[in-house]
């Protein structure tokens, strides 16, 4: 640090310095040959170190490869896929779907017209069941007047038949036995 040497930076190289200069092509280290070997030393250990400590690179590697895998295999699956399903709904929002409505009004309509139709004769029917009804009532009821009538007058026939038998029982003598 003093005395116009070079200072290693953190990574542990040397950095050149105007004394150092280059000699024959290659960097001088400032520390000479003898410090080259715990150089490469230092140098392995930091490889060996990220290697084995630092996944980062691998795992970032094998992502990229997945994806593309994915994408190559998968992807093109997925597109078509989704093609199909685009061509089939808009297959369905433009043809089958105005059949679909058609079709369901004409037969609604022609339920509709069955329904009144047949709403009509239930109509008809229950009229004549009530008619039926109001029948069946007045006879009944004309068969019990008619016979609380003949009750009556058989009631009124044996009132005079026994008005009559009593009125000649008194006016007749009586014999007795004694």
């Amino acid at each position: 640090m003093s005395g116009g040497g070079t200072e290693t930076p953190s990574g542990g190289e040397a950095a050149p310095t105007p004394a150092s200069g280059l000699v024959g092509g290659k960097k001088r280290d400032s520390q000479g040959q003898a410090s080259s070997p715990v150089h490469l030393i230092i140098k392995d250990l930091g490889e060996i170190h990220s290697r084995l400590l630092d996944h980062r690179p691998i795992i970032q590697g094998e992502t990229r490869y997945f994806v593309k895998e994915f994408e190559e295999k998968r992807g093109l699956r997925e597109v078509r896929v989704l093609e199909n399903l685009k061509n089939v709904i808009q297959e369905t929002n433009e043809q089958i779907l105005p059949k679909c409505r058609e079709t369901m009004q004409d037969r609604l309509s022609q339920a509709l017209q069955r329904l009144q139709a047949a709403s009509h004769l239930v109509h008809k029917l229950q009229q004549k069941e009530q008619e039926q009804r109001k029948e069946q009532c007045s006879t009944h009821h004309f068969l019990k007047e008619w016979s609380w009538k003949a009750i009556i007058y058989s009631q009124n026939r044996l009132k005079q038949q026994f008005l009559i038998f009593f009125s000649n029982s008194l006016t007749s003598p009586r014999i007795r036995k004694k």
